[in-house]
């Protein structure tokens, strides 16, 4: 066995002298904390990174296929429409990491209750149409028994609130044209909650046949399709390949990052705040971890200077520290990691950290991990233990046996 590895453990195991001990686990402590916080604040992140992008794909899709329109970019909604193409559709499906392929139109409409007014964008769709995991949905599906179109609708929690309606009661339609509004008076079959905004706001869904009527569309008319993906991270490359194999003008493929932009942006930018977080968490660690050690060599010069009398080089006894911060860092890991890991189970189990809704788009603070993020928080956090004991490792060059070992 390594003679400084062994000294430095028998030195933690054996520890004799109450102001050692304290330092040493006051050094474990401090380390602990630090990479608590770091899993924890990563965890997050992560978590809330990954909830919003959920519900926003719940209710919008991974890839849109519309008409190229600069001036009425990000609506989704037009109104020269385009011919259902089902040989597209199914080229689209085997597309890999595509999930589904559905057909959709959309328009603004006011909707009217107990005379209060809304205005909507109303998202027709057809009757394979489903809300993905991200959207809690109450209530029952669209009905599409009738044979023109059906007379049912859903809206968001939120809209229902403002309108002061439930499940079952009914609303009235206002579809704006030039001769004047169109009005369609339908029940409301459910209500969906995704936590965001953007889409409870503004959305409500129904029959897509509802919009082909007011438009005076045929039925094989609509404004485009919405692609669902097994993996979010693969929509810029299947809207790439559709762009360039798959479709021609006016037909262009857009992701809903690029539709929705603003908040992805915004998304991105707690990447930041996690970054900054992780620098200032390691300064505090390197500072706490310098500063222990360097107490440590000073408490223990005189057993320096009885192993530099014993003919131990400086390297050697420099190994010594080396290997009481590796321990004592990897002890901190350690304990870091079962309360963080902890912390987070007991978060996904009772959510018992909870947020403002209307400003965080959730209710509980999220948590993700990410296995490889907390490995590469761990190995840091230990390389970092060892590697900022070299400057402190300096005051051992001048200890002076003969100073240190003398009788006072």
């Amino acid at each position: 066995m390594n003679l400084s590895f062994f000294i430095a453990r028998r030195y933690l195991v054996k520890q004799k002298g109450a102001f050692s001990s304290f330092i040493i686990k006051l050094a474990i402590v401090a380390t602990a904390l630090s990479v608590t916080v770091m899993i924890v604040a990563m965890a997050v992140v992560n978590g809330f990174k990954h909830s919003v992008t959920e519900k926003l794909y719940s209710f919008m899709g991974h890839v849109h296929i519309v008409p190229y329109d600069e001036t009425n970019f990000n609506s989704l909604t037009y109104s020269i429409p385009v011919y259902l193409n089902p040989r597209l559709m199914d080229s689209l499906k085997q597309v890999p990491h595509v999930a589904a392929v559905r057909p959709f139109a959309a328009r603004p409409v006011i909707v009217q209750s107990h005379g209060i007014i809304e205005a909507l964008k109303l998202k027709g769709v057809d009757k394979d149409y489903r809300f993905l995991s991200g959207i809690r949905t109450t209530g029952a599906p669209i009905s599409y028994t009738d044979s023109t179109y059906s007379k049912e609708i859903i809206l968001s929690e939120a809209t229902a609130d403002r309108l002061n309606v439930k499940i079952n009661d009914t609303v009235f339609l206002y579809f704006i044209e030039a001769g004047g509004p169109r009005v369609r008076k339908v029940k409301i079959a459910g209500l969906y909650h995704s936590g965001m905004e953007e889409v409870d706001k503004h959305h409500g869904v129904c029959d897509i046949r509802l919009i082909q009527r007011i438009n005076n569309w045929t039925a094989d008319s609509v404004n485009g399709y919405q692609v669902d993906l097994d993996d979010p991270k693969y929509a810029d490359t299947v809207a790439a390949f559709t762009h360039y194999n798959l479709i021609s003008a006016p037909l262009e493929a857009y992701t809903t990052r690029d539709n929705y932009a603003a908040v992805f942006d915004w998304l991105d930018m707690q990447d930041i705040n996690g970054t900054i977080l992780l620098a200032i968490m390691a300064i505090v660690a390197i500072i706490n971890m310098g500063a222990v050690l360097v107490i440590l060599m000073v408490d223990r010069a005189r057993m320096i200077g009885l192993l530099k009398a014993l003919g131990m080089s400086y390297e050697n006894t420099r190994n010594i520290f080396l290997g009481i911060a590796g321990l004592i860092g990897a002890m901190g890991i350690l304990f870091g990691n079962i309360l963080a890991l902890g912390m987070c189970w007991l978060q996904i189990k009772f959510g018992f950290i909870t947020l403002p809704e209307d400003i965080y788009y959730m209710k509980y603070a999220p948590v993700r991990i990410i296995w490889w993020q907390v490995a590469a928080i761990d190995i840091a956090t230990l390389t970092l233990c060892i590697l900022c004991m070299w400057l402190p490792a300096l005051y051992i060059r001048r200890i002076q046996p003969a100073r240190v070992l003398q009788f006072k």
